[in-house]
């Protein structure tokens, strides 16, 4: 098992930036690939970004690429998933997801653990 939890949503505006993370205790944290995903009001659970067991590969859906960037630390006590989001938009909105796969992935049912969610609201 695999506990995920996810910290740093708010309210920011349109070009702000925001830095999401989420912690993981239980099973070996090396052993999962991590993803962020996210679920806007009325729409599915969209990919945004994934990263390997060792972080050295990263993967980004087209609408964040250049903006958004996954990194995962290893080597803490407390292993960390973190996305910093940069230049963010109205359509960023969403509550966002971290999440643990045994597959370096980008569609959701290939992923076994999930956080509860962080809300970021961008106003325009």
């Amino acid at each position: 098992q695999v506990q995920l939890v996810e910290s740093g949503g708010g309210l920011v505006q349109a070009g702000d930036s925001v830095r999401l993370s989420c912690a993981a205790s239980g099973r070996a944290f090396t052993d999962y690939a991590m993803g962020w995903f996210r679920q806007a009001p009325g729409k599915g659970r969209e990919f945004v970004a994934a990263i390997t067991k060792t972080g050295a590969f990263t993967n980004y859906a087209p609408a964040v690429k250049d903006r958004f960037t996954i990194s995962r630390d290893n080597a803490r006590s407390t292993v960390t998933l973190q996305l910093q989001m940069n230049g963010l938009k109205p359509e960023d909105t969403a509550v966002y997801f971290c999440a643990a796969s045994e597959l370096f992935a980008i569609a959701a049912g290939s992923y076994d653990y999930w956080g509860q969610g962080t809300q970021v609201t961008v106003s325009s």
